[in-house]
């Protein structure tokens, strides 16, 4: 019987068991609410992109999935405001599933079924006004760009965009089919490399796995970086700024203005509304110092 070869065995298995095991980073990073009994299971059972009360809410807002960090704040200020809407219910899912979800009128996670109609939804301005028969009102209420979020220190030397045409270079990259950074981020590659930079990232290096298209790029990116398994993430620099504020290891690279994209967002009041009234008094609570400084502290602007 050959020991050694037993041993490394054992080795190799205990070491691919603990890697499978490592949720040191996983989400949910906002702050659960409080319940008589949590059971949030890493790996497992684990809703990140849900919240609040989901029976008979009061308030259903559908946010763009890369603003799941301001709603902690942004819901303890409005509920602060509006004391008499405790009952609130949030998705941050991608724009382009909520807005799948809004025109079909139900989504399946897992086992679940949702068919919540939002009182408001908020997405880029583009996606919105393709959506203008949807709502009664919409406005703008913040922008945002995008950059190149690393490991902390940047081990693989990244400086440009170019940069990730390199052969050994692991990229996390959001699918542009439902998620609108991702047709943003494609726009930059090509200002800085034209169709080769563009076709090496989205077509030779998608074949050969280097190039992972994400299906939630706010989570799946920085959980790439931070389980060392993407060297770069196109992602936008409010995702950075809350990883850092959270304490973990990474860093941000910038895009220059030249190549890079300013997205608008937009807020819209659904026709349908459940909650009319209550979707009126969030969308004028959106407009308030207090709701702007919360974005601002997450690395968004608001002009």
């Amino acid at each position: 019987m050959n020991y050694k070869n037993i041993l490394l065995g054992i080795f190799l298995l205990t070491s691919t068991l603990g890697k499978a095991q490592d949720h040191r980073f996983d989400p949910p990073w906002n702050t659960p609410p409080e319940s008589a009994v949590h059971f949030t299971v890493p790996g497992i059972n684990n809703v990140p992109d849900l919240y609040g009360d989901i029976v008979n809410p009061q308030l259903t807002i559908f946010f763009a999935g890369n603003q799941f960090m301001v709603v902690d704040d942004l819901l303890a200020a409005f509920k602060k405001e509006y004391p008499q809407y405790q009952r609130i219910f949030v998705e941050t899912l991608p724009p382009g599933i909520l807005a799948k979800q809004i025109k079909g009128g139900s989504l399946t996670l897992g086992n679940l079924r949702i068919d919540h109609q939002p009182d408001v939804y908020t997405a880029g301005k583009r996606t919105i006004e393709e959506m203008k028969d949807y709502f009664s009102h919409t406005q703008i209420y913040c922008y945002n760009n995008i950059c190149l979020m690393v490991p902390k220190d940047n081990p693989a030397k990244i400086t440009s965009l170019n940069d990730l045409g390199q052969d050994h270079i692991r990229i996390a990259m959001p699918n542009p089919l439902w998620e609108g950074i991702g047709e943003q981020i494609q726009a930059s590659y090509k200002k800085a490399g034209g169709d080769a930079l563009l076709d090496k990232i989205m077509k030779d290096k998608v074949a050969t796995g280097l190039t992972y298209l994400t299906k939630i790029h706010h989570r799946e990116s920085p959980m790439r970086i931070l389980y060392g398994d993407a060297d770069v993430a196109p992602v936008w620099t409010s995702e950075v700024v809350y990883q850092k504020l959270k304490g973990h290891p990474v860093d941000g690279i910038e895009i220059p203005d030249n190549l890079n994209t300013t997205a608008t967002y937009m807020a819209a009041k659904l026709k349908k509304a459940p909650h009319p009234k209550a979707a009126d008094d969030f969308l004028r609570f959106m407009e308030t110092e207090t709701a702007q400084k919360i974005y601002m502290k997450y690395g968004f602007s608001i002009k």
